[in-house]
């Protein structure tokens, strides 16, 4: 899933995941995004992955990710935040509010698939 309210954005961000194999679901904010994970579909089928922007309207990033730790069917989706925000504070706050990874922009598809690395989300046969 990639949660980011720039739709230029989430097509950079679709292209990366669908190069190794992901199936990408897009949210323009956070409650869009909640909603999506809220339908009957996505009540069997919980996305493994949410690259998640910092800053969007209606709710924001920060939001998603504390709304998201709170339901349990969402607890083994791996959530990395991918923002412009880079100060070491914001970083702390998103990682202690249950991001697994934070990714700054702008960001390479290395940088991106190092991380997809780090949490075991790199298919086998691809290089980080």
């Amino acid at each position: 899933m990639v949660i980011d309210d720039s739709r230029a954005m989430r097509r950079i961000l679709r292209t990366v995941l669908q190069e190794v194999g992901y199936e990408v679901v897009e949210a323009g904010n956070g409650q869009e995004a909640l909603d999506l994970l809220g339908t009957e579909e996505a009540e069997t089928r919980v996305p493994e992955l949410a690259l998640i922007d910092w800053n969007m309207p209606i709710m924001t990033g920060l939001e998603f990710v504390v709304n998201a730790r709170k339901q349990q069917r969402l607890r083994n989706m791996s959530l990395i935040m991918v923002t412009t925000e880079s100060e070491h504070g914001q970083i702390v706050r998103a990682l202690a509010s249950g991001a697994h990874e934070y990714v700054i922009k702008p960001f390479t598809r290395d940088a991106l698939h190092d991380k997809l690395a780090l949490l075991g989300l790199l298919p086998a046969g691809v290089n980080s």
